[in-house]
């Protein structure tokens, strides 16, 4: 891989997963230039640096759902469950795997997770105001309805009476 990562290429290998945002070993391994049992191994070997919050691997359910979202060949040499790693698991990989394309590749990735914070941050301030108009929007509604069903119902009250000028 020559030169920097391109920003979108990271960023489609980032997801949700569990409430986090997430990176399978092998895109990372695919961007580091190094093979996926290389991350895997690189996790066994140092246990003490990674805890459970900074990777995880995925369930039974979770993989079949993951495959059925990707195209199957993707994964269809995979026998295990691949793991997924957190921001912080994604920079702890990244002091093991020294190379200069791991440094590279971690800059970008770290640029990345900022961008989807930032951009959660926005999101999360529309969806509360989309909230707040909808609540208006409902309250207003329902005085609209209250006010034209009390219409409705005065009419029942003079449906029998004639309404206008009666000619002598």
């Amino acid at each position: 891989m020559d030169g920097l990562v391109v920003q979108g290429e990271i960023g489609s290998h980032i997801f949700t997963l569990r409430g986090k945002e997430v990176m399978l070993d092998r895109d990372l391994a695919e961007l580091y230039g190094v093979e996926t049992k290389r991350v895997n191994e690189a996790v066994r070997n140092n246990q003490d640096k990674f805890l459970e919050d900074f990777y995880f691997e995925l369930t039974d359910k979770e993989f079949e759902d993951l495959r059925s979202k990707n195209s199957t060949a993707k994964f269809s040499k995979t026998r295990v469950n691949p793991k997924v790693f957190t921001e912080q698991g994604v920079y702890m990989l990244a002091t093991i795997l020294k190379s200069k394309i791991a440094s590279e590749v971690t800059v970008s990735i770290i640029r990345n997770f900022a961008k989807l914070r930032e951009f959660s941050k926005h999101y999360n301030a529309l969806a509360k105001k989309i909230m707040e108009v909808e609540r208006k929007s409902d309250k207003q509604y329902k005085e609209l309805y209250k006010a034209l069903e009390e219409l409705i119902n005065e009419s029942k009250i003079v449906e029998g009476k004639t309404i206008g000028f009666i000619k002598t």
